[in-house]
């Protein structure tokens, strides 16, 4: 069972002395949602879980194997990162980004077969994307962007989506559209670990949640439990109100 260990973990963020260590264990077929304030460190811990950014003490397993024992382009078929900001230093069209994901996959020189282009094909259907293929990434509104770096995902077929605010710039058809895929992908043998603002998203949509407070605090475990309201309205130092919506909550703010 390929899953995603955290053992005594401290992620590192700037101007705090100190933190609760993360001992998480994330297995395939679950979605876990990291849930915070600004700054608690949300993308601080999906970077160090993806190997992009060291942690301050201890360390990150993927598959019963220390994350640093990993050759990059072995973990790139198993980790798949979607980043809250998207810089697009070169032009690209919206096809020539969805195959990026399929790199990892070829060796050097080597050219994306027939296959190849059809699964980002595929992909950029499934985003609602395959119209504006030949468009290039830097004339995209925010949310098409944020579609096209799904779809990029989607293509690299990884077995853990790392994503940071996958709703981010979307509107409510294609958040819905973009939570459901990810639920597909868990039920698929997938695991997803996904950043979110949105706390209604997180109850409906996450079968596990992460808590990090401010001072480095951290509580986790499954939804049902984690959607205290006191320990919510704790998180966000916000007065909530808890409401039943078709048997799901609802958490709406209170001024």
């Amino acid at each position: 069972m390929a899953s995603l260990e955290t053992h005594e973990l401290l992620i590192d963020v700037p101007g705090r002395a100190a933190g609760r260590c993360l001992d998480l264990q994330m297995k395939p077929g679950e979605r876990w949602g990291v849930l915070g304030p600004n700054g608690a460190g949300k993308t601080t811990l999906l970077h160090t879980l993806a190997g992009l950014r060291p942690a301050r003490a201890g360390e990150v397993w993927l598959d019963q194997r220390a994350l640093a024992r990993w050759r990059r382009r072995e973990l790139a078929r198993w980790l798949g990162v979607v980043f809250q900001e998207h810089h697009d230093d070169f032009p690209a069209t919206v096809m020539e980004t969805a195959m990026i994901g399929r790199h990892p996959y070829l060796s050097p020189w080597q050219r994306e077969s027939g296959e190849d282009l059809a699964i980002a094909r595929e992909a950029l259907r499934r985003f609602d994307l395959d119209h504006l293929a030949s468009r290039l990434v830097s004339t995209l509104s925010g949310g098409e962007r944020q579609r096209v770096s799904l779809a990029t995902v989607l293509t690299q077929a990884p077995r853990w989506w790392l994503v940071d605010e996958p709703t981010n710039h979307l509107d409510l058809h294609h958040q819905v559209a973009i939570m459901s895929l990810l639920e597909e992908q868990a039920s698929a043998g997938c695991g997803v670990v996904m950043c979110l603002h949105d706390l209604n998203l997180a109850a409906r949509w996450c079968s596990h949640l992460l808590l990090l407070y401010p001072d480095g605090e951290a509580c986790w475990g499954p939804v049902e439990e984690m959607l205290e309201l006191t320990a919510l309205e704790r998180l966000y130092d916000q007065p909530l109100t808890r409401v039943e919506v078709e048997g799901a909550p609802v958490f709406v703010p209170r001024r």
